[in-house]
């Protein structure tokens, strides 16, 4: 008995102190906002990345070029939807990078936003616009300048465990009420295989806004509280007010792709935003305050996989 009692409080103190490491955060490296808020203003300035057009060819070889200059080596991931408006075949590209971490372990994490603008505008605020694209600052340039800078982090200071970006395509194609027209980047990258790959992923998607608010949305809470927990923990500690802890949304958006392929993933977005799908979606409703936000939690998350949810 006295052996097994021995055993039992020698386990406790073991489970403390690993529980105590486990409560332990290290500081991840510097989350350069300015830098990331130019990475927005470039991508506005080419013009609406409409994919198949001028601008988003040269968006495309912009993004490219960020990562390969990096050593991220990107890869890209093309195919082309029969355009149900036109009659025409779109072309569209995924664009990968991947962060091989220092551990031997293979596991990874997957960060996705998608570098399209929206080819129309269904709130105009001057007339006879409507059939023409957003500049997208928010909606689109927001989300892919985060990535762009954590990316200079990673490559910098590699992460203990391995991060895969996915900036995907014509996430914003389809008229309103077609559904079926959306999230096409996602959809052909989750349609490729990905269950099992990832042990988790996060969508970013309109973060830039100066009046920033991120509410869970309510299908990754529905499917992933355990993502949503782990990442307004993270905000909390590091004392980012515009994560709100509560619900809010229903968002159509990219993590839907992969919840229904099979892997466990969240949005974040900022759903409240004014200027969506309309003509001023331009860099003044947009901070770097706002980006380096976003860009701290995902770096804290990244760097303290003692914070991310047990496998189930």
């Amino acid at each position: 008995m006295k052996i097994l009692a021995s055993l039992i409080i020698a386990f406790n103190l073991i489970s403390i102190v690993n529980l105590s490491c486990n409560e332990k955060s290290v500081e991840a490296p510097k989350f350069d906002s300015s830098r990331a808020f130019e990475y927005l203003v470039k991508q506005v300035e080419f013009g609406p990345r409409v994919p198949g057009s001028r601008e988003w060819q040269k968006c495309k070889e912009y993004i490219a070029n960020h990562f390969a200059e990096l050593g991220l080596k990107p890869k890209f991931q093309e195919f082309e939807f029969f355009d149900p408006y036109s009659k025409t075949q779109l072309p569209l590209v995924n664009i990968i990078a991947s962060i091989e971490g220092r551990s031997a372990d293979p596991e990874r994490i997957l960060l996705m936003a998608h570098w399209d603008t929206r080819p129309r505008t269904d709130f105009p605020t001057r007339p006879n616009i409507s059939d023409k694209p957003i500049p997208g600052a928010n909606d689109g340039a927001s989300g892919v300048a985060v990535l762009m800078e954590l990316a200079n982090m990673l490559a910098e200071n590699r992460p203990e465990h391995s991060v895969e970006i996915v900036l995907v395509d014509g996430e914003d194609w389809g008229k309103s009420g077609d559904n079926e027209y959306y999230l096409l980047g996602s959809s052909e990258f989750a349609r490729r295989g990905i269950r099992g790959k990832y042990r988790f992923g996060i969508v970013i998607d309109m973060v830039g806004d100066k009046n920033q608010e991120f509410y869970r949305e309510v299908f990754s809470e529905t499917h992933h509280p355990e993502l949503n927990d782990m990442i307004w923990n993270a905000a909390a500690e590091l004392g980012v007010t515009s994560f709100i802890d509560t619900t809010r949304h229903t968002v159509l958006d990219d993590h839907i792709s992969l919840v229904t392929s099979g892997l466990p993933a969240v949005d974040i977005i900022d759903f409240d935003y004014k200027w969506w799908h309309t003509d001023q979606d331009t860099v003044d409703k947009c901070s770097p305050e706002s980006l380096g936000n976003i860009g701290k939690v995902l770096a804290h998350i990244i760097y303290n996989p003692q914070l991310w949810p047990a496998k189930k």
